[in-house]
C-alpha cells in the first residue's frame, strides 16, 4: 500500500521482492510454497498474504521474511485469489475446490487461525470485494457472474440459506426495447441448490418484506454480456473492481478459447421495482477484443489508481485503455450502448506472453510480468 516493495507470484514456489523504485533485487523467498505462488494480498503496510496450488495460504511479515507468521490450511484445491475485508479484517480467499473461506487473522497462531467456509459454488474462477467490501463478486469458468449484496461476512451461507434475486443475463438498451413484456431470458444458477431448487417468488417475496427489501446476502446470479458471444458460452477468467467502486472489469474467452475481450460493467445500484422482478446490477458499457495469444493462460488486468485508465496483457506487452481517448471518468463518458474503450499507448519489452499487470498505488508506474519470468517496469517520461 506504500509502495515501498513490489512483490511477484512466480511459478516455480518463489515469491520476489522489488524496490520499485531503484528496480533493485530485495529478497527471494526460494520456498514461499509447496507449488505455484498465484496470489499476494498485502493486509497493511508490513503483513501480506500468500496462496498456492498447495492448498495453502501464508501470511509473512516485511520486518522478518526468513519464516512464515504462519500457514493456513483449509482449501482442498488450488488457491487462487485472497482478498481482505478491511471492515471486519477478516482475511477471505478463494479456489478451485469452489469454496470461498474466511480468516479470522486477529486470532492467529503458529498453527494457524479460526476459519469457516464462507460459500460455495462450482467452477469458480476469481473473487473480489468491492472497495467498500458491500459486495463479493465471484466469477466462474461456465460463465456466470454471481454478486452478493449487503455482504455480512459473519454470516456463513448454508445450501439454500441465501435469498437468490432471478438470474438473468445483463443487457444492453437494445436488449431491453426487444424483450417486450415476456422479459429477458433467465439462467439457471451455477451454485448447489437443494432439491427444492432456488426460493420461489412467493419465498423471496416474504424474505423481501421482512427484511424491509434485500436482505444481507442475497445473491444475483448473472451471465454477462460479451461482444459476439450472445449464443455462445464464455470463460470469466480475470476479475477487477474499479477502485471507486463504480464498476467492474473482465477478462472474458471464448468456450473455444480463440477470442477474448476485456468489458466493462457499471454497476446499477438500487433493489428491484418488485421484490420479485428481474434484478440486474451491471451494464456493459466498454469493450475491446484482445489479442488470443497464450491460450489457457489466464491474463490479470488492472484499473489505475484513479480508475481512468485499464492496464491490460496484450500479446507480449500490454496496453494502456481509456474510456475516451482523454482519459476521463468513467461517469463522464458512459455511452447509451456498449463503445469501444479507447487504446491510449502500447508498450512491448517482453519476449513472451503477457500474463499480469499492475500499477503503482502512489506512483506513476506500471509493471509488467510475462510466461517466462521477466518483469518489467514502467515509467511516462515529462
Amino acid at each position: 500500500p506504500c509502495r515501498s516493495v513490489l512483490t511477484v507470484a512466480c511459478e516455480q514456489t518463489e515469491v520476489l521482492l522489488f524496490d520499485p523504485i531503484s528496480s533493485k533485487h530485495i529478497k527471494t523467498l526460494s520456498e514461499a510454497h509447496e507449488d505455484c505462488v498465484n496470489n499476494i494480498r498485502f493486509l497493511d503496510n508490513r503483513l501480506f498474504a500468500t496462496c498456492s496450488d498447495d492448498t495453502t495460504i501464508a501470511l509473512w511479515d516485511l520486518r522478518k521474511l526468513n519464516t512464515k507468521v504462519c500457514t493456513l490450511h483449509g482449501h482442498t484445491s488450488w488457491v487462487k485469489n485472497i482478498e481482505y475485508d478491511t471492515n471486519t479484517r477478516l482475511l477471505v480467499t478463494s479456489g478451485f475446490d469452489g469454496n470461498v473461506i474466511i480468516w479470522d487473522t486477529n486470532r492467529c497462531t503458529e498453527d494457524g487461525c479460526p476459519h469457516k467456509k464462507f460459500f460455495h459454488t462450482r467452477f469458480l474462477m476469481r473473487m473480489r470485494l468491492t472497495p467498500d467490501c458491500s459486495k463479493m463478486l465471484i466469477s466462474t469458468s461456465s460463465g456466470y457472474l454471481l454478486i452478493l449484496h449487503d455482504l455480512d461476512l459473519n454470516k456463513s451461507l448454508e445450501v439454500g440459506s441465501y435469498p437468490i434475486l432471478r438470474a438473468r443475463r445483463t443487457t444492453s438498451s437494445s436488449d431491453i426495447t426487444s424483450s417486450g413484456s415476456s422479459g429477458p431470458r433467465a439462467v439457471g444458477s451455477p451454485c448447489h441448490q437443494n432439491e427444492s431448487g432456488p426460493l420461489s417468488e412467493k419465498h423471496m417475496s416474504r424474505s423481501s418484506q421482512r427484511e424491509g427489501g434485500s436482505p444481507r446476502n442475497s445473491l444475483e446470479v448473472l451471465t454477462p454480456e460479451v461482444p459476439g458471444e450472445r449464443d455462445r458460452g464464455n470463460c470469466i477468467t480475470s476479475l477487477q473492481l474499479h477502485p471507486k467502486g463504480w464498476a467492474t472489469l473482465l477478462r472474458c474467452s471464448s468456450n473455444t478459447d480463440d477470442q477474448e475481450w476485456t468489458c466493462v460493467y457499471e454497476f446499477q445500484e438500487g433493489a428491484p421495482v418488485r421484490p420479485v422482478s428481474p434484478r440486474c446490477s451491471l451494464r456493459l458499457t466498454h469493450c475491446i477484443e484482445e489479442a488470443n495469444v497464450g491460450r489457457g493462460y489466464i491474463k490479470e488486468l488492472c484499473f489505475s489508481p484513479d480508475g481512468r485508465m485499464i492496464s491490460s496483457p496484450h500479446g507480449f506487452g500490454i496496453r494502456l485503455l481509456g474510456f475516451d481517448a482523454h482519459c476521463s471518468e468513467l461517469v463522464d463518458c458512459l455511452p447509451k450502448e456498449a463503445s469501444p474503450l479507447k487504446e491510449i499507448r502500447s508498450l512491448y519489452s517482453h519476449n513472451d506472453v503477457v500474463l499480469t499487470t499492475k500499477f503503482s498505488p502512489t506512483h506513476c508506474q506500471i509493471a509488467s510480468g510475462c510466461l517466462s519470468g521477466r518483469v518489467s517496469l514502467y515509467q511516462p517520461k515529462f
